[in-house]
C-alpha cells in the first residue's frame, strides 16, 4: 500500500468507504434483492431506496426491507449501527445484511453479531471506493434475520471476487 493511500485509510478524514460493486452484486444475488441502503451517499448508493447522512439512517424505520448496511468506519460508530441493525431486524419482514470490519474483539461483535443468523468472514481484503489498494483490515458480512440465535450464528467464508 502506498503512503498516500495508507494515510487516507488510517486517518479520520473520511469514515465512509464505498462498497466494491462486484462484492455488492454478489451480496445482492445471495441475500436480495436488497431494497434499502441504510448508510449511503447519493454518489455511492447501492439501492433505489437509501438514507444519506442527512436523513440519518440511525433515526429512520427500516422495517419491511432487506437492508444493506456498510456503516461509517469511524471510532464508536460501529456499535451504534450494529445495535440499530439488530433492533431493526426484530421488526416484521426485515433482514439486515451488514458489511463490517471483522473486529471480533469489540463489544459490538459479542453483544450483537453473535445473535446473528449468519456471519461470513471475507477471504482476502476488499478494495473500498476508488482505492487501488486493499483495506488494512479484514471484513465480514453479518446477517440479522429477526431472530436471536443465542450466540450460535452459522459461520461461513466468502471470496472477494
Amino acid at each position: 500500500m502506498d503512503k498516500n493511500t495508507q494515510s487516507v485509510m488510517f486517518s479520520s478524514d473520511s469514515t465512509e468507504w464505498s462498497t466494491p460493486d462486484n462484492f455488492y452484486n454478489m451480496l445482492n444475488t445471495k441475500f436480495g434483492p436488497l431494497t434499502l441502503d441504510v448508510c449511503a451517499a447519493t454518489n455511492n448508493t447501492k439501492c433505489a431506496k437509501y438514507f444519506t447522512t442527512r436523513e440519518n439512517g440511525l433515526e429512520q424505520d427500516w422495517s419491511g426491507n432487506i437492508c444493506f448496511m456498510n456503516p461509517p468506519y469511524g471510532r464508536n460508530s460501529a456499535n451504534k449501527w450494529v445495535a440499530k441493525a439488530y433492533q431493526e431486524s426484530l421488526k416484521d419482514n426485515t433482514i439486515v445484511v451488514c458489511l463490517l470490519p471483522a473486529r471480533t474483539d469489540n463489544k459490538w461483535f459479542n453483544n450483537y453479531c453473535m445473535k446473528a443468523k449468519e456471519i461470513y468472514f471475507v477471504k482476502g481484503r476488499l478494495k473500498f471506493g476508488d482505492s487501488k489498494n486493499s483495506a488494512p483490515f479484514p471484513s465480514m458480512v453479518v446477517v440479522f434475520d429477526g431472530e436471536e440465535h443465542n450466540n450460535s450464528p452459522k459461520v461461513f467464508s466468502l471470496k472477494t471476487s
